[in-house]
């Protein structure tokens, strides 16, 4: 028996739309949750077109020239745009005819290629029972047929398994959400014989610390410790009336662990130190579940995952920003204060889940708005974009 997607109605009309574009070929990636029953995709994103493509229009005749390199960074990108419990889990393809023969292996070369790229920059590692199928959607424009397989990203010989791809309206109307505001203060030492004072990797280390504790934390839901196989919303009163994307919010608090129990022997390091890195805030974090009676321990792990994610992500952006800005070479090592940029939330049209993404103080509306066109095909009115967090340094 081979995986079952459910998939967004509304996504059958954007492919549709996709293919009736006269190009020879289009490809994408297709958003949502696995879970170990049957898995769920709420978006699908196109490719956003190269800007040599948008000027010259090339017609791409073959399917060797899908530029993975391209489609690899644009999931990287959209993957930090994605709150807990929601990731890239396939990508599609759509061609003509002529060209579907050579579709099978273009999408397998992507999938393997996105994946490697999304697990190098994750600083949590998968659990042993997590699906590691991902969806490979091929549809041809002329006939429409849709055909689902799924590879294992886990077994680098993995061959093409069949899939069940079926539309159903409202799929993520009432998904759970869980919410919590995490206060942050990390201290990274800087050693001394640090060569070039590598700031990037040096930050990467010390989250990567933080990030076991955050997987060894205590989650209180809604004031009460559950049990990880308890059905996350056993003993609460199920909405009535009418359900039309409404979200059942969970509050949630994160009890980190001071230190190790007396069974542990702590040993201590002196380490000589030319600096410090020292982060600090109040993150706000969020995940989404599914409705088809999740498990605590799913929602919890989507939860922390979000939570390692949204400070990673942040740091790695304003890394990039500052050698934007002020070059790699960077030499002057004084204090210096950068503000991580702010968290926001978008609603996606007919579901119950938001879409995130991060805003420096200086960034004006506009260019968030241009940013969820290009990376979710997504157009989003100003009023629609929330701030999630006060600006702290």
């Amino acid at each position: 028996m081979g995986r079952t997607y459910f998939v967004e109605e509304a996504i059958e009309q954007y492919l549709l739309d996709l293919s009736t574009k006269l190009k020879p070929y289009v490809t994408g990636l297709l958003i949502g949750q696995c879970s170990p029953q049957r898995d769920y995709v709420i978006r699908a994103v196109r490719t956003p077109p190269k800007e040599e493509q948008k000027e010259d229009n090339i017609s791409l005749s073959k399917l060797a020239s899908v530029d993975e390199e391209w489609i690899t960074t644009h999931a990287s990108q959209v993957s930090r745009m994605l709150p807990g419990g929601l990731l890239v889990l396939g990508v599609f393809i759509i061609t003509t005819p002529e060209l579907s023969k050579d579709s099978q292996s273009a999408l397998r070369r992507i999938i393997f290629s996105v994946e490697k790229s999304l697990t190098k920059r994750r600083l949590w590692k998968p659990t042993e029972e997590e699906v590691s199928d991902r969806a490979a959607l091929q549809i041809c424009s002329a006939t429409k047929k849709v055909v689902c397989r799924t590879y294992d990203v886990q077994d680098p010989k993995s061959s093409a398994k069949p899939a069940d791809w079926k539309y159903q309206s409202a799929l993520s109307a009432t998904w759970l959400a869980l919410d919590c505001t995490v206060n942050v203060n990390i201290h990274i030492p800087l050693l001394a014989t640090s060569p070039n004072h590598d700031l990037e990797k040096n930050t990467k280390n010390g989250l990567n610390r933080w990030s076991k504790q955050i997987e060894d934390s205590v989650f209180l839901i809604n004031g009460q410790v559950k049990g990880d196989d308890t059905e996350l919303m056993e003993g609460q009163k199920k909405l009535r009336g009418n359900t039309q994307f409404s979200t059942q919010l969970s509050d949630v608090k994160v009890l980190t662990q001071l230190s190790q129990g007396s069974s542990h022997r702590s040993t201590a390091t002196v380490q000589v130190c030319s600096g410090s890195i020292n982060l600090k805030g109040a993150v706000k974090c969020r995940a989404y579940i599914h409705n088809n009676k999740p498990k605590v321990k799913e929602a919890v792990q989507a939860l922390k995952r979000d939570i390692i994610n949204t400070l990673s992500d942040r740091c790695e952006i304003l890394f990039e920003d500052l050698i934007i800005n002020e070059g790699p070479h960077k030499k002057n090592f004084e204090r210096e204060y950068h503000v991580l940029p702010q968290r926001l939330f978008v609603p996606v049209a007919g579901s119950s889940v938001m879409l995130s993404d991060y805003k420096f103080g200086d960034e004006a509306d506009a260019e968030i708005q241009e940013r969820f066109v290009e990376m979710l095909d997504q157009s989003v009115q100003a009023e629609d974009i929330h701030i999630a967090e006060e600006i702290n340094t």
